[in-house]
């Protein structure tokens, strides 16, 4: 039996896939997994509790389905099949009390769990970074969603009364503690679902990248917008889109912002720390419009 946790993250939105900080931390609604071995070489099935379907799947056949959660399971199974051999017939029986589309990556408490169960299951020897590595190509090759690192590296390595500080780049990271008695943080559900895969998110994406090239031309070290400075973006804002600079602006801020709040809860300055949050969800809403 494998629990797979949702996540949370404090700061540094949308950073991840632009090679920036993010600092999430592992929450307590998760996916229950229950797996065994069922004797077969290549057939498996498995069982959502949730919504009282399943599907079987043919490890010799292991393809994209019209199911976009099937598509989670199948993306994980193909990716262990390219860097190990020994996975068998298993039956999978799952159940979640993470709300769906809820904004607290529920695929990749899917995608992980599942990785990590299996990797348990048939001694694959997977450590936890290629855990998390293959879990995230796998929503990119079979869900078709862009996503950063961030949401499986939170399900698979956080630590109890922590937050992680990942650099996105490096994926260098480092644990701080979240000591901000006698606050608490409340997780509200606000029942408007949403879907990374039919969203906008691959736009977000696309439009980060259309900067990172514009600004390639006149400083052609940048590699990402983590390679860039206000400074540089500012040169170049009449050589973009209102909208293109906008994206830009708000992820050069953002990996700021996360920096300093890491410092701030070190050293226990709540406020500061409540104040950038503010200033994040101000350019989520104006300047990277979600």
């Amino acid at each position: 039996m494998i629990d797979s946790p949702g996540r949370i993250n404090i700061i540094g939105e949308h950073t991840d896939y632009n090679n920036g900080f993010v600092l999430p931390t592992a929450i307590d609604k998760k996916i229950r997994f229950k797996f065994k071995k069922n004797g077969s070489l290549t057939a498996c099935k498995v069982y959502s509790t949730n919504f009282t379907v399943g599907f079987e799947i043919d490890l010799t056949k292991v393809e994209v389905s019209k199911n976009e959660w099937e598509n989670y399971i199948l993306g994980v199974i193909f990716e262990i099949q390219q860097i190990r051999k020994g996975l068998k017939g298993f039956d999978c029986v799952l159940e979640s009390n993470i709300p769906i589309g809820s904004g607290i990556s529920s695929s990749a408490a899917l995608e992980c769990g599942l990785a990590f169960g299996l990797n348990e299951l048939f001694d694959l020897g997977l450590s936890t970074q290629t855990i998390v590595e293959l879990s995230q190509r796998a929503e990119h090759n079979f869900v078709g969603t862009k996503c950063g690192i961030m949401d499986q590296f939170a399900s698979v390595m956080s630590k109890k009364d922590h937050v992680i500080l990942l650099d996105c780049q490096s994926l260098e990271y480092q644990y701080v503690p979240i000591e901000i008695e006698p606050y608490k943080i409340l997780l509200l559900n606000t029942n408007v679902s949403h879907s990374l895969a039919s969203s906008e998110y691959n736009t977000r994406r696309s439009e980060c990248e259309k900067g990172v090239e514009i600004i390639k031309e006149k400083y052609p070290e940048v590699t990402s917008l983590r390679d860039v400075s206000l400074c540089k973006l500012h040169k170049l804002k009449n050589k973009m889109s209102s909208k293109v600079y906008d994206r830009c602006l708000y992820v050069v801020e953002e990996k700021e912002r996360v920096l300093n709040s890491v410092e701030a809860l070190k050293n226990n300055r709540l406020k500061e720390l409540g104040d950038l949050m503010y200033h994040t969800h101000e350019g989520l809403q104006h300047l990277y419009e979600v």
